[in-house]
C-alpha cells in the first residue's frame, strides 16, 4: 500500500524482528520447544484441548440476516454485506447510515493543526512522543515529551522559518530527510503553524530523483536527521540553486562545515534552529491552514521517468483517517502507545500517528537502527502496531520451518489454528484461552505483549500467513489497501473479520466502483474491474504536472487505480492484477518488469527476456532466450562446450549469464529489489508463431506466464 518502501530496510528490519521473536527455544513459543514431545506434555495438550472445548468464553450474540455470531466482538455491519450498491454501480461502505461520505473523523480536528491540539486537549498535555535517551550511566531509557512541549518546539521552528525569511503560506514547500524521530514531527507541526507544505526525501529516492525533487519544489530549506545525507545533498548543490539552508539534528561534522562553506549554504544545528525561533517568539503570528490547503507532497519513486508529486491537503489525510471509525473495540485512544519504526516518508505511518495525536495517545520511536528495534520493541510494549507484510512473512515462514520438523508439533499447530479460527469465525478475538497460553505466548510476549491493534498493508498477505497472525497474536489484525494517490488506505478490513484474501470494505470517506478492462477481460459486470476512487481521500493532482493528473483523476474525479479488483460474495474487495504491467513485490516495492528487461537486453548473452514477479514473493525471477550468435563463442572460452540446447541447460552457463546480467542492471542504475535473483535458459525465441509475442513483436505476459509456468514455480520454489 502507499509508495515505495526500501527493499533492503524491510528486509532487515523483518529479519530483526523475526530473529527476537523466535530465534532459539529461549524466546520461542513453547509449541517449538524439543520438551513438547514428552508423554507428559502430550497428556497435558488432551487435557487441556478439552477443557478448551467445554470451557465457554464470555461473548455476546448478534444476529444478521439470520446469521448468528456469538463473538466478544460485534460486527460493525452484517457480515455478509459490508458495501452497498449505488444506482451508478458504484460502492460505499455499508457502514454509512445515508450515501453522504464522511469527510472527517471529529467535528473538531479537521486539519492536521487542529487533530494535534486536540490531542493536547485530550491527553490533559500527557505524554506524546518518546525516543531513547543515553544516560550518564551508559542507560538508554525511553524519555518522553508532553504535547505542550511538541508544540512549544513546534512554535519555536515555525519562528525560525520566519527568521530565515521563508514565507508563510501554501506556496512555500519545507524539505525533510530523515529517520523517524521526534525531530520529524516537530518538523512537520511546524510547517503547519503557517500553512507551509512539507516535503519528505529518503533514500530510495536516488540521487538525481532528489534533485528533481529540490528543484521542482523550489525547496530553499532541508532539515536532516545527520551530517552525511546534508553533504550528499551539497554534492549536487549547483544543480539546485533554490536551497540555502541546511539544519541538521545530529552533530555537524567539519566535512559538512567545509563543503557548506564551498557551496555558500548555511548550515544550523536543530537546537540552534529552536534558539532561533525561541528568541524571536511573539513576533509572529500563526497562519492557520484550511482544510483545502495543501499539507504535503509526497513523491513517489515511481517506475519510470521523473518522481511524481502527489499534492495532499488536511482534508485529504483527515478524511483518511476516517478508516479508523471501523475500530469500535480496539480503536486508538489516550491511553494507547504507537511504535513508529515504518517510515515517515510514506503516508500509512503518518496517517495512523495523525489519528493517535488527534486522541492524545503516544508514539514512541525505534532508535533508527533495525539491529535493535526489537529492544525497542520490548521496552515500549506498545499497544498499536502498524507492520508490512514482510515481517509477518518471515515470522510465519520461521514457525513453520520449526513446526514442519516433527508430526506431534504440526498437529498441535494445526489443532491451535483450527480452534482459533473457529473462534475467529464467530468474531471471537481473544490471547488467553488454551492454544494462546501454550502455543502462542512467546510470539505475543515478543511483541511486547499488549499489542491490541496490528495494521498491515503495502502489499498482499496470503490467506495462512494472516489466519496465522490473527490465531497467534490474539488481537485485531487488519489489512487494507490503497496508494499515495487516495493518502494511503481506500479500504480496511472490518475489525473481527476473520476471512482473509481479501483487503477488506470501504472506508467512510471514499466511493469505489470498478470499471471495464476488455483487454483483460475484466467486466464490471461480472463485479470485476479497475478500481477507481472517489471521494474526499482523492489527492489534489500531481505537482506542476496537469497532464499526468489529468490521466489519473477523470473528469467527473474519479481516481483512476490501475489495479485490478473483483468484488467478494460478503461486498469486500479483492485486488487480483494490474490493468499496466507494474506490480509490487511483497515488501511493498512497484517493478516495471518492461524497463528492466530493456536494461537486460544490454547483456551481451541476452535475445530475449521475461521479467516475472508475484505480490506474495519478495524477489523477480526470468525467462531468458540467450543470444544464439554469443553464447556458444563466448562459452567455450570458458572451457564449457555443447549444442545451443545443451547450453541453455547448463547451470554453469546459467551462472555466467546471470552474473552478467546483473552487473549489467548495477551499471544501469538498477535498485536491488529490481535485480533477478534467478533464471531459467530457454533455447527457443519468444515469436508471433508461438503466440508470445504480438504482431507488433511486444511481449504477450499473459501467455508468457501460462507458457513457463512450470519453470516459474520451480525457481521460486528453490528460492527462500
Amino acid at each position: 500500500m502507499v509508495i515505495k518502501d526500501t527493499a533492503d530496510w524491510v528486509q532487515s528490519q523483518s529479519r530483526s524482528i523475526v530473529d527476537f521473536i523466535s530465534p532459539s527455544s529461549t524466546h520461542s513459543p513453547i509449541l517449538l520447544q524439543p520438551n513438547i514431545l514428552s508423554f507428559g506434555a502430550a497428556a497435558a495438550v488432551t487435557m487441556g484441548l478439552g477443557y478448551y472445548l467445554t470451557k465457554g468464553s464470555s461473548t455476546g450474540s448478534y444476529t444478521f440476516n439470520g446469521v448468528t455470531y456469538t463473538g466478544n466482538v460485534k460486527p460493525l455491519v452484517d457480515p455478509m454485506n459490508q458495501s452497498r450498491i449505488l444506482e451508478d454501480g458504484s460502492r460505499i461502505s455499508a457502514y454509512l447510515k445515508d450515501d453522504n461520505l464522511q469527510s472527517y473523523l471529529f467535528e473538531d480536528a479537521q486539519t492536521l493543526y487542529q487533530g494535534v491540539r486536540r490531542g493536547a486537549r485530550l491527553s490533559n498535555n500527557g505524554a506524546m512522543l518518546g525516543h531513547r535517551e543515553k544516560k550518564p550511566d551508559g542507560s538508554m531509557p525511553f524519555v518522553w515529551e508532553t504535547y505542550n512541549e511538541i508544540l512549544k518546539r513546534a512554535d519555536n521552528v515555525s519562528n525560525a522559518f520566519r527568521e530565515l525569511d521563508i514565507p508563510a503560506g501554501n506556496d512555500e514547500n519545507i524539505g525533510i530527510y530523515s529517520k523517524n524521530r521526534p525531530e520529524w514531527i516537530v518538523t512537520e507541526l511546524a510547517t503547519y503553524n503557517f500553512a507551509n507544505v512539507i516535503v519528505p526525501i529518503y533514500e530510495t529516492l536516488g540521487s538525481e530523483a532528489s534533485i528533481f525533487i529540490l528543484n521542482q519544489a523550489e525547496i530553499k530549506i532541508v532539515v536532516c536527521d545527520d551530517s552525511a545525507k546534508a553533504v550528499g545533498l551539497l554534492k549536487f548543490k549547483e544543480k539546485c540553486a533554490s536551497l540555502k539552508y541546511l539544519v541538521v539534528m545530529d552533530e555537524i561534522t567539519e566535512e559538512l562545515k567545509n563543503s557548506a562553506s564551498q557551496h555558500q549554504v548555511q548550515i544550523l544545528s536543530f537546537k540552534e534552529l529552536e534558539e532561533l525561533g525561541q528568541k524571536s517568539e511573539g513576533k509572529y503570528k500563526h497562519q492557520e491552514p484550511k482544510p483545502e490547503d495543501l499539507a504535503t507532497i509526497c513523491y513517489t519513486s515511481g517506475t519510470t521517468g521523473t518522481p511524481k508529486g502527489v499534492m495532499l491537503t488536511h482534508a485529504n489525510v483527515i478524511a483518511d483517517g476516517t478508516c479508523m471509525d471501523f475500530f469500535k473495540h480496539t480503536g486508538i485512544r489516550a491511553t494507547d502507545l504507537m511504535i513508529s519504526f515504518l517510515p515517515l516518508a510514506h503516508m500509512l505511518e503518518r496517517v495512523i500517528e495523525s489519528v493517535c495525536f488527534m486522541v492524545g495517545a503516544r508514539v514512541g520511536f525505534y532508535r533508527g537502527d533495525i539491529r535493535v528495534l526489537a529492544e525497542d520493541i520490548k521496552e515500549l510494549r506498545p499497544t498499536v502496531v502498524p507492520v508490512v507484510p514482510r515481517v509477518l512473512n518471515r515470522l510465519y515462514d520461521k514457525v513453520m520451518s520449526e513446526v514442519n520438523k516433527s508430526t506431534f508439533k504440526k498437529l498441535l499447530f494445526d489443532l491451535a489454528i483450527s480452534y482459533k479460527a473457529r473462534d475467529m469465525a464467530n468474531f471471537n478475538i481473544r490471547n488467553d484461552g488454551f492454544f494462546d497460553n501454550l502455543v502462542f505466548k512467546k510470539i505475543r510476549d515478543g511483541m511486547g505483549g499488549r499489542v491490541r491493534l496490528m495494521i498491515t498493508g503495502s502489499a498482499p498477505l496470503s490467506t495462512n500467513v494472516l489466519t496465522f497472525v490473527r490465531a497467534a497474536m490474539g488481537c485485531v489484525v487488519v489489512e487494507g489497501y490503497g496508494q499515495t494517490e487516495c493518502v494511503a488506505a481506500c479500504t480496511v478490513s472490518m475489525e473481527g473479520d476473520s476471512l482473509a484474501g481479501h483487503v477488506g470494505m470501504i472506508i467512510p470517506s471514499a466511493q469505489i466502483k470498478l470499471v471495464d478492462v476488455p483487454e483483460l477481460n475484466y467486466y464490471a459486470k461480472d463485479n470485476a474491474g479497475e478500481v477507481c476512487v472517489r471521494g474526499h481521500i482523492v489527492f489534489k493532482g500531481y505537482y506542476k504536472n496537469e497532464q499526468q493528473t489529468r490521466e489519473t483523476i477523470d473528469s467527473d474525479g474519479w481516481l483512476h487505480t490501475g489495479d485490478i479488483g473483483k468484488w467478494t460474495p460478503e461486498g469486500t474487495l479483492k485486488i487480483v492484477d494490474r490493468k499496466k504491467h507494474i506490480f509490487k513485490l511483497s515488501q511493498g516495492e512497484y517493478v516495471a518488469p518492461e524497463k528492466i528487461e530493456n536494461i537486460y537486453v544490454r547483456s551481451k548473452y541476452v535475445a530475449q527476456s521475461f521479467v516475472y514477479g508475484e505480490s506474495l514473493k519478495t524477489c523477480l525471477i526470468a525467462i531468458v532466450v540467450p543470444d544464439v550468435e554469443t553464447l556458444g563463442p563466448a562459452m567455450a572460452d570458458n572451457g564449457i562446450k555443447g549444442t545451443f540446447e545443451e547450453l541453455c541447460r547448463n547451470e554453469e552457463v546459467k551462472k555466467l549469464v546471470l552474473e552478467d546480467m546483473l552487473a549489467v542492471g548495477k551499471k544501469a542504475g538498477l535498485f536491488s529489489f529490481e535485480q533477478v535473483r534467478d533464471i531459467h535458459l530457454c533455447s527457443e525465441l519468444f515469436s508471433i508463431e508461438n503466440e508470445l509475442l504480438t504482431p507488433t513483436l511486444k511481449s504477450k505476459r499473459p501467455q508468457l506466464k501460462a507458457h513457463f509456468k512450470q519453470q516459474l514455480d520451480e525457481m521460486y520454489s528453490k528460492l527462500p
